[in-house]
């Protein structure tokens, strides 16, 4: 034993014996895979991904393990033929060559399983090629050969292995019919080999192609097919449905425990809300996705016992540079091993994360798809107990929840699992000395908590400021054209800024807290070092601080700071999850339809819909909405549903498609019903504010369903949105005895009289219940609630139609034979009247809208190409951000600040390295038998030197935090708030208000709180790295030559990384918000979807949209995975250089400092990690100082005063106003709006402006207060010139009353400048009068009425046409009038007509001319 011992252990050049090598190195990889393959056969049995055909490689592999098995035999025969040999030299080649054989079976088995490459066969053979080294050394060692004929197989064994290995390194071909072989942009980790798998190799291939050129969404990879909603869902659900299952049966074993009762009675129960087990969504969850999730909680258990070895190995180290006598290859052996050591952690880990987000995107994919499913089917009761806003909130929120909580679920186990271990060795070293460290860990959680808990409020807080300030910011750009005509900009702009102030002043607070809980969390290590060492060698004498105590214990301290800081955040989160989790369950417990509620199988009558005794509600727990329905509709025949509002028309049609619930009677309708509504048909929901008349959307729903070509037609008043001629025009052509429709069964819900005569049969409903049936004729006869409704409706109705309108249109379709030439005659001629929801009375002049179409066109012509386009697209900043940015930002902070700051970051860094130096020093007392003298010194300098690291790091958080970035916040808001109130009006025509409001909350968050931490971060980080490496090279100078090469590489994997991440998040924002307001849409239209049929294809729909997210968020994860390998795998070539210079220059080296250089090796990995990704997050937040700035330098509009021409305070004092030569445009580029204009008006004059829409009347007072600047020409007020004085003194010294279209919330106190919250609940009248009142409060010479166009009654508009005779007596007024009657007394009337004056003259000379203005007199009435 001892010569053995002495062969191994102590000689310099070591060797294992043969006994050793024999049996343990021939063994290892025999027992391995003789373990792992019947789990992996059984695995390969159940997943069939394929036949790959026998290829060369193959072949190869084959043929290599047959060898290998004939090379053992041989050594086995060999021996039988020798005799007498120990049983080691049988048992060995036996059991290799069976082994070998399984291996040869085992690449066959993979090949017809279509497995492309085996993280099993490649283990097994990288185990021999290990186990084989080793006698291969020792046979070169040898020198002599006594055995030739097994030194020969040996040597034959060794270089099949080898090849063996290098053949494993490669793929095979993807099985035959993959889809990765029809995929035209397949991820290329279904093909990647296990060694590309396990680094993430394959992934490198996009990271490339994001470095050379920003990513699209069609460089994204296809998802897997296992991460798709066509998988996931039906998974979910499933285990859902057995969950439903079983409640219920426990729900009637319950009942009949209680006693028996009827089916039917157990069906009622069962409905009622009161189900009190509801079945579990946890379970369904854990089912459906546990298994997978298990396999990552296997690699994170290994990576949490794998975390406590390199501790165990620097003790051994440090152990090694005291001993002086041991051979060297120990030393190089424990650095390799803490390099692999480190290097199979970085891989494990990743691998554990990889699964967990995996998981985590899955369970979002899954839970996204059963909410919407269930979406489409839940009863109306069910929809009110869950708003389209709360639905929408549990597929983005809680989904989402979901999916943070399963990254960190394994933490919950985990970090208590890693408290344990690591107090366990501490005690091991340290003894009752580690209760110290621990308690001070265990009081500086409530502190954090605490922390915390304050931050949590203040953030509330901020955003209430936030919502304020962004609420205001809305209304300001709302109403910013009523703002500029008052020139109330400063006083809006003192408005904004007294929110902002508020909300700096939380932001400070948080900032306070921030810092005390980043001193706190960076000083924990210090503080529970100091205490614990000092309790330690206080206690007792016989306790010496030696390197490998203090080392070995702070590595393990570092690594219980990450479990306890965690364990908090995961149970918060969990806490969050278990909400969500509850809300998911209700909202899937809900009730939903029942589908067969409506017999679709009616062939048989010849009554297309069929109700008997029909008695419908809303909700179970409702009172019934429709009693005692009988209705029986022929086949091809019209029926109309006529009655007063709220009577039941619409809720028969909801019955008909089994939207309501049936208590009782029969309900049967023959397949296929199109529905068009009067509300809003789904596919235009987006667009029904902004680009369509609703009008349009019906004609389009009326489109879709002529289409469809169902047998049955339910019609829901689709004739109330347009008027009369295309209602008329509809009805000929499409629904109507003549229409394209004949001969289909339709039911018309309508208040259109005039089309009843032309119906087969009416039905008047009163009250939820049918009252009369019959044809036109019939219920005239009986003069009944028919007739009752006729004379209600018969006095609008004659308004309704103009003579022309009831023209009759069916020449336009020449009684073709075929339906479909009928349907394209009638969508062509639908797009020809094209004149939607016009007031009727305006449209006597033309019968058709032929000719103005083609007069619209030809003015489009005309219009330069470069002007279309009012509103630009937003441009989205690509590819790296430049350096002036960042310039901007140190510009705002200071740049002698920003100085500062770095500095004393750079400080508290070499605080931090002076603690642990004079540590090292410390520990080296015990070295030379000095330590119980110098005890007090040794402790008090090591305190004062942590505290002084504290205290700069307070004083480095708070002057960059709490102040020079906020400085920098109030700076960039304070002049973005500037740049936009002093832009020009026509600025705000082209910029969306949601783009605008986008830069003041979104933008601005980021500069208060995102870029603030991220550098934070980034200092502490980057300094951090840079005191590893100047102490590594410091102790070792050799250190400086591996230096170079691994912040090349970092620089490089770095690039790629910022690069593509970058990218792929831009992107994966961008594909949410699709399925979010796809989501909103359904939900509102999910009627018309079911009465289409088209539930799945929305489904479908839906699906398609999560995937395509997915697709950007799933390559966004394994970015984070690559770059965390490559990272990772730099810091573990600075812990493995650390170790072998330590060990090449042992004899120069203290142990002290071979421990301080591999402890600090060892947490560098983290820190780079952590810079590179606050360099991404700080890229991407410090894009928003880049738009900020954009808008803070718009092209202003003229200054608002103008020191040395400011008119006199008592301007203007007649009120005379003169245009000469006046011509105006909107924009650069477009035609003039007024041409010519010359005219003089004296003081105290009334002039009225009137003409046609267009002719320029609202352009002329837009000019008097400069919203539009002149293209030729000049105006004159009391002989002052306006362009040459500043805005405000203009504006501020003319009034206007102004169409008021906007609930604006500014009413007026003295300084006219107070907000009413009350805007909204003002009439238009209102609103008018407040104006009013506010023109009465300024007192102004000139004033301008610009009238309203909404409908306001005639008593307050004659209390505003006498206000203005009294109370404006000696002002100067003008008038855009749109009914002549309030300016026929006025002085002069002003006619334009496309930009020029027309007529100018008293009303009365003006209508004796009769011109146009006697026209529009007697159009009025006012002239005969």
């Amino acid at each position: 034993v001892l010569h053995v011992s002495n062969q191994t252990f102590n000689s310099s050049w070591p060797d294992l014996p043969e006994c050793f090598q024999l049996s343990v190195l021939s063994w290892v990889q025999c027992i391995y895979l003789w373990a792992v393959s019947p789990i992996y056969i059984f695995c390969l049995k159940k997943n069939k991904k394929g036949y790959i055909m026998m290829s060369l490689l193959n072949r190869f592999k084959t043929a290599f393990g047959f060898l290998l098995w004939i090379v053992c035999w041989t050594d086995l025969f060999y021996t039988l033929h020798e005799g007498n040999q120990p049983p080691i030299y049988y048992v060995t080649p036996l059991v290799l060559g069976m082994t070998m054989l399984l291996a040869t079976f085992l690449i066959q088995f993979e090949r017809l399983r279509g497995v492309q490459s085996s993280g099993v066969l490649f283990i097994f053979w990288l185990l021999c090629l290990l186990c084989a080294t080793v006698p291969f050394r020792s046979k070169i060692l040898q020198g002599e050969v006594t055995d030739k004929l097994r030194f020969t197989t040996f040597y034959f064994y060794f270089s099949m292995v080898v090849c063996e290995f290098i053949l494993c390194c490669f793929n095979e071909k993807p099985p035959l019919f993959s889809n990765v072989v029809t995929d035209p942009n397949p991820c290329p980790e279904a093909t990647a080999g296990f060694l590309s798998r396990i680094t993430f190799w394959w992934f490198t291939s996009m990271a490339v192609k994001g470095y050379k050129m920003p990513l699209e969404a069609k460089d994204l990879w296809s998802l897997n097919k296992r991460d798709s909603s066509k998988v996931m869902v039906p998974r979910l659900l499933n285990e859902w449905e057995k969950e439903e299952a079983k409640a219920k049966l426990r729900y009637v074993k319950l009942k009949r425990g209680e006693g028996e009762s009827s089916p039917e009675e157990v069906e009622v129960l069962l409905s009622s809300k009161k189900v009190a087990h509801q079945p579990s969504f946890l379970r369904a969850l854990v089912k459906a996705f546990g298994p997978y999730f298990l396999i990552g909680s296997g690699y994170k258990l290994l990576q949490d016992i794998i975390t406590f070895v390199n501790p165990q190995l620097l003790k051994m180290l440090i152990l090694f540079i005291k001993a002086k006598d041991v051979p060297n290859w120990w030393g190089y052996t424990l650095a390799c091993l803490m390099f692999f050591t480190a290097l199979l952690q970085t891989l494990i880990l990743h691998h554990q994360f990889q699964y967990c987000f995996v998981t985590g995107m899955n369970v979002r994919t899954a839970v996204i798809g059963a909410i919407y499913r269930k979406a489409l089917v839940i009863t109306n009761a069910a929809k009110r107990s869950s708003t389209v806003g709360e639905i929408v909130n549990l597929m983005s929120v809680d989904a989402q929840r979901f999916m943070d909580l399963t990254t960190f679920l394994n933490m919950l186990w985990s970090a208590p699992l890693q408290i344990m271990l690591a107090l366990y060795f501490l005690w091991q070293i340290l003894g009752p000395s580690v209760l110290a460290g621990v308690a001070v860990m265990i009081m500086l959680i409530p502190f954090n908590a605490f922390i915390a808990m304050k931050t949590r409020a203040y953030q509330v807080e901020q955003m209430q400021h936030k919502d304020a300030r962004i609420k205001l910011m809305n209304e300001i750009l709302n109403g910013i054209k009523v703002l500029k005509l008052y020139a109330w900009e400063n006083s809006f702009k003192e408005k904004v800024l007294a929110i902002r102030q508020k909300e700096l002043i939380v932001l400070r607070k948080t900032a306070y807290l921030g810092a005390l809980s980043t001193m706190a969390w960076t000083s924990a290590p210090f503080l529970v070092a100091l205490t614990t060492f000092a309790v330690y060698v206080t206690v007792d004498e016989k306790n010496i601080l030696d390197a490998e105590t203090a080392f070995v214990s702070i590595s393990l301290f570092n690594i219980l700071r990450f479990p306890l800081n965690m364990l908090p955040q995961v149970i918060s989160s969990l806490v969050q999850a278990s909400v969500s989790l509850k809300r998911v369950q209700n909202f899937l417990s809900h009730d939903e339809l029942d589908p067969d509620s409506v017999n679709r199988n009616n062939t048989v009558t010849e009554f297309a819909v069929t109700v008997v005794n029909g008695k419908f509600t809303w909700g179970k727990d409702d009172a019934p909405v429709l009693h005692n329905i009988n209705v029986m509709v022929p086949q091809g025949s019209l029926l109309a549903v006529v009655g007063h509002v709220g009577c039941g028309k619409s809720s028969l049609i909801s019955a008909l498609l089994g939207d309501m619930e049936k208590v009782e009677g029969e309900v049967s309708v023959r397949v296929g019903i199109p529905l068009v509504d009067g509300t809003i048909p789904l596919f235009y929901v987006r667009y029904r504010y902004r680009y369509h008349k609703f009008g349009y959307l019906q004609r389009v729903s009326l489109a879709r369903a002529l289409y469809s070509d169902a047998d049955v037609y339910l019609l829901d008043d689709p004739l109330s949105a347009v008027d009369a001629h295309v209602s008329k025009h509809i009805f000929d052509n499409l629904i109507g005895p003549e229409g394209a429709l004949k001969g289909k069964t339709r039911i018309l819900v309508t208040h259109g009289i005039s089309f009843l005569p032309q119906v087969d049969n009416i039905m008047v409903m009163v009250d939820g219940r049918v009252s009369e049936m019959g044809s036109y004729q019939d219920l005239l006869k009986q003069n009944g609630a028919f007739a009752e409704f006729l004379r209600n409706y018969i006095i609008e109705d004659d308004e309704l139609f103009p003579d022309d309108a009831l023209s009759n249109h069916t020449d336009m379709v020449d009684s073709e034979p075929m339906i479909n030439e009928a349907k394209r005659s009638f969508i062509r001629q639908m797009s020809i009247m094209s004149s939607d929801g016009e007031n009727p009375r305006s449209r006597s002049v033309r019968r058709h809208g032929c000719s103005q179409r083609k007069h619209s066109e030809t003015q489009d012509k005309k219009k330069p190409r470069e002007m279309e386009k009012l509103i630009q697209a937003e441009t989205a900043e690509t590819g790296q951000v430049k350096g002036k940015v960042y310039l901007e930002y140190v510009k705002a902070v200071g740049i002698l600040l920003s100085v500062v700051i770095c500095f004393l970051y750079g400080c508290q860094s070499a605080a931090s390295i002076g603690t642990n130096i004079w540590l090292s020093e410390w520990t080296n007392d015990a070295v030379t038998n000095s330590t119980m003298e110098n005890v007090q010194m040794r402790v008090g300098v090591y305190a004062a030197l942590g505290f002084a690291q504290g205290a700069l790091l307070l004083i480095n958080c708070l002057l960059c935090r709490a102040y020079s970035m906020l400085q920098a916040a109030k700076l960039t808001h304070r002049n973005l708030l500037q740049g936009v109130l002093r832009a020009p009006q026509g600025f705000f025509e082209s910029t969306p208000t949601g783009r605008l409001l986008n830069r003041f909350s979104k933008d601005v968050d980021a500069i208060d709180s995102q870029i603030p931490d991220n550098i934070d971060i980034w200092m502490r980080t980057f300094w951090y790295t840079l005191n590893v490496l100047l102490i590594c090279c410091a102790l070792t100078p050799m250190f400086l030559i591996v230096i170079a090469p691994l912040m090349v590489f970092y620089w490089w994997v770095q690039r790629f990384y910022v690069a593509t991440s970058r990218q792929l998040k831009r992107l994966e924002s961008v594909s949410r918000s699709p399925i979010y307001s796809h989501f909103s849409e359904t939900i509102t239209g999910c009627s018309v979807i079911r009465a289409y049929g088209r539930h799945s294809a929305f489904v479908l729909m839906s699906d398609i949209k999560v995937d395509e997210n997915q697709k950007s968020y799933y390559p966004g994860i394994v970015s984070n995975r690559w770059l965390g390998v490559r990272i990772e795998f730099i810091g573990n070539c600075i812990v493995l250089f650390a170790g072998l210079f330590a060990v090449t220059g042992k004899d120069s080296l203290s142990p002290g400092l071979v421990g301080l250089s591999v402890s600090y090796a060892l947490q560098v990995t983290m820190s780079l990690n952590w810079m590179v990704r606050m360099t991404s997050e700080l890229e991407n937040n410090i894009v928003a100082v880049e738009r900020v700035k954009e808008y803070s330098e718009t092209k202003t509009e003229a200054p608002w005063e103008v020191e040395d021409k400011k008119p006199p305070p008592e301007w203007p004092m007649q009120g005379n106003v003169e245009f000469n030569d006046y011509s105006v445009r909107y924009r650069e580029g477009l035609d003039l709006v007024l041409k010519d204009i010359t005219l003089k008006v004296k003081g105290g004059e009334k002039i009225g402006i009137v003409g046609r829409t267009g002719a320029g009347k609202s352009s002329m007072t837009l000019c008097l207060f400069r919203l539009l600047e002149a293209a030729g020409g000049e105006i004159t007020i009391d002989n002052v010139k306006i362009s040459e004085i500043g805005l405000h003194d203009l504006r501020s010294k003319l009034t206007i009353i102004p169409q008021v279209r906007l609930a604006l919330h500014l009413t007026s106190d003295t300084h006219h400048q107070c907000w009413s919250k009350g805007g909204e609940n003002l009439s238009v009248g209102q609103r008018q009068l407040v104006c009013l009142a506010r023109a009465l409060l300024r007192k102004t010479r000139i004033l301008i009425l610009d009238e309203a166009t909404a409908a306001i009654d005639l008593e307050t508009d004659d209390l505003i046409q006498s206000t203005i005779r009294t109370q404006f007596e000696d002002c100067t007024v003008f008038t855009i009038a749109h009914r002549l009657n309030t300016i026929m007394d006025y002085t002069r009337v002003l006619v334009l007509d496309k930009g020029r004056i027309a007529e100018f003259d008293t009303p009365t000379n003006l209508i004796s001319k009769r011109g146009i203005f006697y026209g529009m007199a007697k159009d009025a009435g006012l002239a005969q």
